[in-house]
């Protein structure tokens, strides 16, 4: 069976969110189209404690966007986003969310960040997302959301280590950074991704 999972299409990765993902907003209507065509929709929440330490705002003299070691891992300092319980937490309102089956929050554990939505950066606890697919006889994942070369790229990644066929979707997806996700792109081709236009 395949599964569509959608990554992080919250109201702080929209315009006017504190971490805007440009054009976020123009895959809505494309992920709305494409969930009839699978059996199974499951969605991720980035779900952040306030003082979670990936926050620039928990290091005072670090501006945002600078790299910090974080308890052994590489870590980018992001503007606050996605608190747990604000209104940029929320999915978009112009998001269909009848058919989602399941929501699986990451980044809750103030300690360590979490792009991928099936492990936290360090692999040291799993999301429950991969048992979850495999109990539902999943096979294969359709990868969209945002950002193409953050949340979606690890999630995708962690999809193919974790023994699933990945196909991303390309048109639903929209990036931070064009060269990161040219990078990001060339790393799931060579580990076996397949990539869709539409």
């Amino acid at each position: 069976m395949k599964a569509l999972l959608l990554i992080d299409i919250q109201l702080d990765f929209l315009p006017g969110g504190s971490l805007a993902v440009p054009g976020g907003h123009e895959i809505l209507p494309l992920v709305n189209q494409l969930q009839p065509r699978y059996e199974l929709v499951v969605a991720t929440q980035d779900w952040h404690p306030a003082n979670h330490q990936s926050f620039a705002s928990q290091h005072p003299g670090h501006p945002v966007f600078s790299q910090i070691d974080l308890h052994g891992l590489p870590q980018t300092l992001w503007p606050d986003h996605c608190v747990q319980g604000t209104p940029g937490a929320e999915f978009s309102p112009q998001l269909d969310q009848h058919r989602i089956e399941a929501i699986f929050r990451k980044g809750t554990s103030p300690e360590i960040d979490s792009y991928s939505g099936f492990f936290d950066n360090g692999h040291r606890k799993s999301t429950g997302l991969a048992d979850y697919l495999r109990g539902r006889g999943v096979q294969e994942v359709h990868v969209c959301g945002l950002a193409a070369d953050y949340c979606v790229y690890f999630s995708a990644l962690d999809a193919l280590q974790e023994g699933f066929a990945v196909v991303f979707l390309e048109a639903a997806t929209r990036a931070i950074s064009p060269e990161g996700y040219q990078q990001a792109r060339r790393q799931l081709e060579q580990r076996g991704a397949q990539f869709a236009a539409e």
